[in-house]
């Protein structure tokens, strides 16, 4: 399930990335949509990284019943690279939601050996979206 809190005027198909969530974990996500201006801060608190970026992951510490993390999105970014690439934003936003959703799961492209690639490509194919977000930026 989950928990969504949109900070935007943005509206997106909700209920497919409701369907991506069921398929990779029974646990509750809290997502959280904002703006480059917003993220860009979180970034620089969580990161220190002082620029926008388009999706955040922050997984909890896991206790009975906790949710599994939070994934935080900038609708600024998902309109941008949509329109970029010539898709869809609600095939954006779910790219992004994978992406942070897999690194919610453990996964870490930085590190795995290809495991989170594979997974994500997996993912992306089951759902007939666009391509995934490491195989855009790892070529």
């Amino acid at each position: 399930m989950i928990d969504l809190d949109n900070r935007t005027c943005k509206n997106y198909n909700f209920e497919m990335l409701e369907t991506i969530a069921t398929s990779l974990t029974p646990l509750e996500i809290e997502l959280i949509l904002t703006d480059n201006v917003e993220i860009a801060q979180i970034n620089h608190e969580f990161r220190s990284i002082d620029k926008p970026t388009d999706v955040l992951s922050f997984p909890n510490d896991p206790f009975p019943g906790a949710p599994l993390g939070s994934i935080i999105i900038s609708v600024d970014k998902v309109s941008e690279v949509a329109q970029e690439l010539g898709h869809s934003e609600d095939d954006e936003l779910a790219l992004l939601f994978i992406h942070g959703l897999l690194h919610l799961l453990g996964m870490d492209h930085e590190v795995d050996q290809g495991e989170m690639r594979r997974k994500e490509e997996s993912v992306v194919r089951e759902f007939r979206l666009p391509l995934s977000l490491i195989v855009r930026t790892q070529g």
